[in-house]
């Protein structure tokens, strides 16, 4: 193999063109990686895993363009350079081309639309509380999708949202649905009368999802951020959401979605939803379920069974999970386990956290790089041992790069990886579907597991489960597919995939 590059200093384009045209370029005859990206941290680190860091990469800055391309030869990795250019140019010349260009400030994009109200805020952490302080001023709505925002500005922000009776949803807020209009990571629902507020991203694509497979809608999606919950910021958000619900006559059924509130929140909280008149479904995930019951809500045990609870109250009868138990052990009594390890490879964080307080108390040690109560922190979240369930959206994966939702290459490169081990048996993962998700996910992984066994030569048992509806623009039955044709068994919810994990790893 060889390694060309190219660089193009002062040069910028934004990631997901870059990832984009990356993934088209490796997919070419005869190319074995390709990097195209800014030189960020992030990118320098991946070429030096990769084995393709050259040393005129020193000194170079996130302004900086690198190119570099791995090939079986010398002239097909220019010709991957070559293609990468020709497509940088196609994309530049088709902006330029365009009627108006996009508005550069806050100011001109409210000028453009004088009647919005809601303002979406996804630009570095250092600049995000000023531009969603910049909104609340101008009597906006923010939805803060940022993170590394600090919890003094957070709480900054949303003080300033209750008193001027404006949401503040986030920061790291990655999901919503206000008045049927979705909003970045969100998935297309048909309308209906759950409303719910959740202080978790793919938790709350995960039980909007199910509710609508199950023929159930959604009148509002409310995300709030990780941290509302916590005693400094003392549920402001989530507060002032159940209200809103509270209010609104669209809204007949009332879903919260969190980790367990700060104790000094809890009872505050709890009171306001007794004060709503409306049934709540509760899932404080990893929490106790009785301590929800004794207050007198309704106790959802898991992401899945969330759904099911406020469809039950929604209708008014009985709703049964999509896959029977009986139906999941008979798919896995029909697979053999080549290995006994699961490696555990998901782009949503609450997925991930739900699978580890599904299966510890099963299976035992398990490592994460973001470890729930009970699991392990593994050692080097770039190397896998033993049963390993990773959340390839932490921080520590998304640094200077998109997320795994919309790029897929690491996770891909990481199947790869986990293929090689000879102690995994069973590999499982997501695909997250949406407006804001890439257009093939299922695709890419099926070319990840291709890779996999061609490499390896082993053939682990792959599960995978799909968040997501049949009206996303991917489509879920398409996605079904494409996963399927590739010997993947496919489940609708996250729980529903664990459970067949579990089943295989006990008949192992």
């Amino acid at each position: 193999m060889v390694v060309c590059h190219l660089i193009r200093k002062q040069t910028y384009f934004d990631s997901v063109t870059l990832m984009l045209i990356g993934s088209q370029v490796k997919k070419l005859d005869g190319i074995e990686n390709a990097v195209v990206g800014m030189c960020t941290d992030y990118n320098i680190d991946s070429l030096k895993r990769l084995n393709m860091y050259q040393p005129e990469f020193d000194g170079l800055t996130p302004n900086d363009l690198i190119i570099c391309i791995m090939g079986k030869d010398k002239a097909t990795a220019e010709n991957g350079i070559a293609e990468v250019e020709k497509r940088l140019k196609s994309r530049k010349q088709a902006s330029g081309a365009s009627a108006e260009l996009p508005p550069a400030t806050q100011e001109e994009a409210a000028r453009r639309l004088p009647e919005a109200n809601v303002v979406l805020i996804s630009v570095p952490g250092e600049y995000a509380a000023r531009e969603a302080m910049q909104a609340l001023n101008n009597g906006r709505h923010v939805m803060l999708f940022s993170d590394n925002v600090s919890i003094e500005e957070e709480l900054e922000l949303k003080t300033l949202g209750v008193s001027k009776e404006l949401l503040v949803m986030g920061p790291d807020c990655g999901t919503a649905i206000i008045n049927g209009t979705p909003l970045a990571f969100a998935n297309a629902v048909r309308s209906g009368d759950i409303g719910l507020v959740a202080a978790s991203g793919t938790g709350l694509q995960e039980v909007t999802s199910t509710i609508h497979r199950l023929g159930c809608g959604i009148s509002q999606a409310i995300g709030v951020g990780g941290r509302d919950l916590s005693e400094k910021i003392g549920g402001r958000m989530t507060i002032m959401a159940t209200r809103a619900l509270a209010a609104d006559p669209a809204t007949r059924v009332i879903v919260m979605i969190s980790k367990p509130p700060a104790e000094k929140v809890l009872t505050p909280l709890f009171a306001e939803f007794k004060n709503i008149g409306k049934p709540v479904v509760v899932y404080f995930i990893g929490a106790d379920p009785k301590m929800i019951e004794a207050q007198g809500f309704v106790a959802a045990r898991n992401l899945e069974d969330a759904a099911l609870q406020a469809c039950r109250l929604s209708n008014k009868k009985q709703y049964n999970p999509e896959m029977t138990d009986s139906e999941i052990k008979k798919l896995a009594d029909k697979v053999k386990l080549p290995a006994a390890s699961l490696r555990g490879l998901y782009s949503g964080g609450t997925l991930c956290d739900e699978a580890q307080r599904l299966l510890q108390p099963a299976i035992g040690e398990i490592f994460s790089n973001t470890p729930v109560k009970g699991c392990k922190e593994m050692p080097d979240v770039y190397k896998s041992s033993g049963h390993c369930i990773i959340d390839l959206g932490d921080d520590n994966f998304t640094r200077g790069k998109a997320h795994p939702m919309i790029d897929p290459d690491y996770r891909a490169e990481r199947v790869v990886q986990e293929f090689a081990d000879p102690n995994v048996g069973v590999i499982c993962f997501d695909v997250v579907l949406g407006y804001g998700s890439h257009p093939d996910m299922a695709g890419e992984m099926v070319g990840a597991i291709e890779r996999g066994r061609k490499k390896s030569g082993r053939n682990p048992v792959l599960a995978a489960c799909i968040c997501g509806t049949e009206e996303d623009p991917q489509g879920w039955q398409q996605q079904k597919a494409r996963l399927a044709e590739a010997g993947v068994s496919v489940f609708p919810t996250n729980v529903a995939m664990v459970k067949f994990v579990q089943h295989c790893l006990e008949r192992k």
